[in-house]
C-alpha cells in the first residue's frame, strides 16, 4: 500500500522544514510527497528545492490558480499512490501517523476516507486544545457536518479511488476538507479514528481556523450550495 502526501504551501518558510522532516521519516522509498505552492514570495520554494535535490520522493508543482482550495486540488490531482494524505505546511506529524492509518485501511477495505483526532498547539508546539474531536464535536454523517462541519483537512487521508468523486473541488464550497468529508459520507465510506496523530499549529499567519467565524448569511448560503452540489455529484457519479 503506497502513500502519497498532498501538501499545499504558501509563504511557509518559518515552519515547513519541521513538517517535511516529520513526514519524510515515515515514508517508504516508493512513497511520494507532492507539494503545490500558491506563488510564495518568501523562501518556501528555495527550501523545497533543497529537499528535491536530495530526495526523489519530493515533487513540486505551482498552483495554476490561487487560493487554498485550488492549491490542494492541484496537489491531489498529481498524486499517484494508493492512499493520499493531506498536509498543511506548518504542522508536525506524530511518528506513528502513517503506520497507524495504513493499518486501519488494511482492516477496513470498504472505508475510503479516514480522519484522525489532532492536538491544537501554538507556534512553539505548546498544547492549547487537547482534542479537536471534543472541541468541534466531531463525528461522521452528512447532515451533522452540513449543519456543523467537524472535518479538518490536515487530519484526512483517502483512497485514490475517491479522487474521481471529489475532483474537481467546487470553488463555491466553504473549504476543500468539508467537501471531501461529505463526499465520503455520501458514499458511506468515512471513518473517524480516535488516535491523536498531528500537532496542529495555530499562529498569526495561519490561513485556516479551528473556529467558524463566518456570518449567519454566509453559513446559510454555504449550506444551501454544498447540499445542492452533493446531490448533483451523487446523481452524476452514482
Amino acid at each position: 500500500m503506497k502513500v502519497s502526501v498532498a501538501m499545499a504551501t504558501y509563504n511557509g518558510e518559518k515552519y515547513i522544514e519541521q513538517q517535511i522532516d516529520s513526514i519524510l521519516m515515515q515514508l517508504g522509498s516508493d512513497d511520494e510527497l507532492i507539494i503545490s505552492d500558491d506563488h510564495s514570495s518568501d523562501g518556501t520554494i528555495a527550501i523545497i528545492d533543497r529537499y528535491i535535490k536530495n530526495d526523489p520522493r519530493v515533487k513540486l508543482f505551482m498552483n495554476e490558480e490561487s487560493g487554498v482550495t485550488s492549491n490542494f486540488e492541484n496537489a491531489i490531482k498529481r498524486t499517484q499512490n494508493d492512499i493520499i494524505f493531506l498536509s498543511d505546511q506548518d504542522d508536525v506529524w506524530k511518528p506513528e501517523k502513517v503506520s497507524t492509518i495504513k493499518g486501519y485501511y488494511e482492516k477496513n477495505p470498504k472505508v475510503q476516507m479516514i480522519m484522525s483526532d489532532i492536538t491544537v498547539v501554538d507556534n512553539q508546539l505548546n498544547t492549547t486544545i487537547d482534542s479537536f474531536y471534543e472541541f468541534r464535536g466531531s463525528r461522521a454523517g452528512v447532515l451533522k457536518n452540513i449543519v456543523k462541519n467537524s472535518y479538518i483537512g490536515c487530519a484526512m487521508s483517502f483512497r485514490n479511488q475517491l479522487k474521481t468523486k471529489i475532483l474537481p473541488i467546487p470553488r463555491n464550497v466553504p473549504m476543500h476538507d468539508m467537501w471531501i468529508g461529505l463526499v465520503a459520507d455520501m458514499n458511506k465510506s468515512a471513518l473517524l479514528i480516535p488516535e491523536n496523530l498531528i500537532y496542529y499549529r495555530r499562529h498569526d499567519a495561519t490561513v485556516t481556523s479551528v473556529e467558524n467565524t463566518s456570518s449567519l448569511k454566509e453559513k446559510i448560503l454555504w449550506r444551501f450550495q454544498i447540499s445542492s452540489l452533493l446531490l448533483k455529484s451523487y446523481l452524476n457519479k452514482k
